[in-house]
């Protein structure tokens, strides 16, 4: 470590760690609260305002896609300034990004400019970077064992804002009615506010850092500014078949899940539901993704994070079968959907986990950027396609089509837990799989 980081760490000392944990836990639930309530409010009328903007429902998915794209491109950037300076700047200088993007959506939507729209819904990604990235904050000071319910409780606190979002999305947009604006856009002036609101909080509150005063306490690991680089994630994940399985399993969970969550308003918007009705849809949608999380945590730890890579694997294809054969049966769209965010929690929160447990300490910053640009490119590639599929063909295809994702993650999980089982036997013949 440089002087500049010991400083900024502060004096680590062992007894101290678990109350550091707790304050730690306690900044980043504030933060996830604040920021979940501003993506899910802004995500859950994305495709709506995109719709009346553009004119065309084909370019609708564009809208997500431009966020996702955004979450991706910043990942890495984000990864490198979290290696150089700590987990603070990068969560702050995110928010802040994601305020502005919000800003510029409410601009677009005013002036009817969709190329500008999607420029604002890149920045308002920036926001859903600081809330992925914050669950490897809460892993920096975690025991190994507790690695997993650690990032699980970080991803749980975004479930209070994730679920209120998209039920405000309704009075929001009458907030700004009198503006002369879009009523979907009011979402994105509220979540500018709330992202100002979280950037403030981890501003004030995250200190010491947990990423600087983790490296106080492992000093003999590599924390140079090359071990923040891309190539450096790349080479880290390449060196280790656990990290490549938990790279795939965040990508297709999240690639999965982005592409049926962004189309569903549109589809059901088809068989006649009311925008309340789609919020409520979707709050069930995305309590699936987080309010749960814990119990993904304390299952990856205990069972092990094939067994719950196993898990996401078939809830993902069941929620594909439910929403896909759904047509105008509102209810078995929202199962599905509420399915549908179990699977991406137990992807997420498995393979985050094993990701962190399989890179040595001095690269985990720069293959955690990986995973977020990876996963995020994915699915910005998935958002988009997902749009024209459910234009030319049908959301059951779109479904269909997502399933057909989960094949190849299944089969790599298959052979990993096949080979450890494989290396057991080897070290000691009398241990059966």
């Amino acid at each position: 470590m440089t002087a500049t980081e010991r400083v900024s760490a502060g004096p680590v000392d062992v007894t101290d760690l678990p109350a550091l944990r707790r304050r730690v836990s306690a900044v980043l639930v504030a933060s996830q609260i604040l920021g979940g309530l501003g993506v899910a409010t802004g995500i859950a009328l994305a495709t709506v305002l995109a719709t009346e903007v553009s004119g065309s429902e084909s370019l609708s998915g564009l809208a997500p896609t431009a966020t996702v794209a955004g979450t991706a491109v910043l990942s890495v950037p984000l990864a490198a300034l979290m290696t150089a300076r700590g987990r603070r700047p990068g969560l702050v200088l995110a928010y802040l990004i994601g305020a502005l993007g919000a800003a510029v959506v409410v601009v677009a939507a005013a002036v009817e400019s969709f190329p500008l729209l999607l420029v604002g819904m890149a920045g308002f990604g920036a926001a859903s970077a600081a809330n992925l990235q914050a669950r490897f904050a809460a892993a920096d000071l975690a025991e190994p064992s507790a690695r997993a319910r650690a990032i699980s409780n970080v991803v749980w606190a975004t479930t209070i804002g994730a679920v209120l979002g998209p039920n405000i999305a309704a009075p929001a947009g009458r907030s700004v009615s009198a503006l002369g604006i879009p009523k979907a856009s009011g979402a994105f002036v509220w979540a500018a506010g709330v992202f100002l609101l979280s950037a403030v909080v981890v501003a004030v509150l995250l200190r010491p850092d947990p990423l600087l005063t983790a490296r106080a306490l492992e000093p003999e690991a590599d924390t140079s500014a090359a071990g923040g680089s891309l190539r450096a994630g790349i080479a880290a994940v390449a060196a280790s078949g656990k990290a490549r399985l938990a790279l795939v399993t965040v990508t297709i969970a999240h690639t999965a899940m982005v592409a049926i969550m962004s189309m569903t308003p549109v589809d059901l918007g088809h068989h006649g539901a009311s925008i309340d009705l789609i919020g409520l849809v979707i709050s069930g949608h995305i309590a699936g993704m987080y309010a749960f999380s814990p119990v993904m945590g304390r299952l990856a730890d205990r069972l092990g994070r094939l067994s719950v890579i196993g898990l996401c694997v078939g809830l993902l294809a069941v929620s594909a079968l439910l929403a896909g054969t759904a047509g105008s049966n509102h209810a078995q769209t929202a199962v599905g959907l509420f399915v549908l965010g179990l699977g991406w929690s137990a992807g997420l929160v498995a393979g985050s986990a094993l990701l962190t447990d399989s890179v040595p300490p001095g690269a985990r910053a720069a293959a955690q950027g990986l995973s977020d640009l990876t996963m995020n490119a994915a699915a910005g590639v998935g958002g988009a396609v997902a749009g024209l599929v459910v234009a030319r063909a049908s959301y059951g295809w779109l479904n269909l089509a997502a399933a057909l994702l989960l094949l190849p993650l299944a089969a790599l999980a298959l052979f990993s837990r096949g080979s450890r089982a494989a290396a057991r036997q080897r070290a000691d013949p009398s241990d059966t799989p």
